[in-house]
């Protein structure tokens, strides 16, 4: 694997530790876990962002609940059949950890930033109250013809910009991990409550 692939997906959140280790799946008898980290904005709220990382980063059998981590890595996706179709499920692959005091603001808790292409057309729009927003679909390549579909959300004048973006261009972003709860349908009586990730943009540059 090159760095220069590695970096066009990079990952840094720091955040508290709020579920236990649930199993994922094995690779050359490697096992991987999931855990969900508790990031806060700068605001009140936070975000809950699920992690997979290796057995050999950390011990999974141990309860780390509470605990306050460090964890560099991608953002990646997979798609997962359910439903007679595919959805699209995300989370941060950990690559490097490290334990914390505290989630102390000297230390950025989330970023990331992202090199990759336009896979569908952005969807721009206004909220009810007026402001401006654009979707966006980025491709990014990893190893072995892989990539990871990362959905995008963009405001005010990156909205607009991003409106004009064509399918197949070459995009950087700077931004954030966040979780978005939203209800899903499942049928006439029933409904799901799901959460949704996706990266909130605060800057990016078009270079194709």
């Amino acid at each position: 694997m090159t760095d220069k692939i590695i970096e066009n997906n990079q990952v840094s959140i720091m955040g508290k530790i709020i579920s236990d280790f649930s199993f994922s799946h094995e690779v050359f008898g490697e096992g991987f876990y999931m855990v969900d980290i508790s990031v806060q904005r700068l605001s009140d709220s936070s975000d809950i962002i699920p992690v997979m990382i290796s057995e050999r980063l950390i011990d999974v059998t141990k309860d780390y609940r509470d605990s306050y981590i460090q964890i560099f890595g991608q953002f990646r996706s997979y798609n997962r059949h359910e439903e007679k179709r595919n959805r699209l499920v995300l989370s941060v692959f950990a690559r490097e950890i490290s334990f914390a005091e505290d989630d102390s603001d000297k230390v950025k808790s989330n970023q990331i930033y992202l090199d990759g292409y336009i896979c569908k057309a952005p969807v721009y729009r206004r909220t009810p109250l007026g402001r401006e927003i654009a979707d966006m679909l980025l491709a990014v390549n990893r190893p072995y013809g892989k990539s990871d579909y990362i959905p995008c959300i963009c405001w005010g004048r990156n909205a607009r910009f991003a409106s004009g973006f064509e399918v197949g261009g070459h995009v950087q972003v700077w931004g954030r991990i966040q979780s978005r709860e939203y209800v899903k349908k499942l049928n006439e009586e029933s409904v799901e409550k799901r959460t949704a990730y996706e990266v909130s943009v605060s800057k990016m540059e078009y270079l194709a």
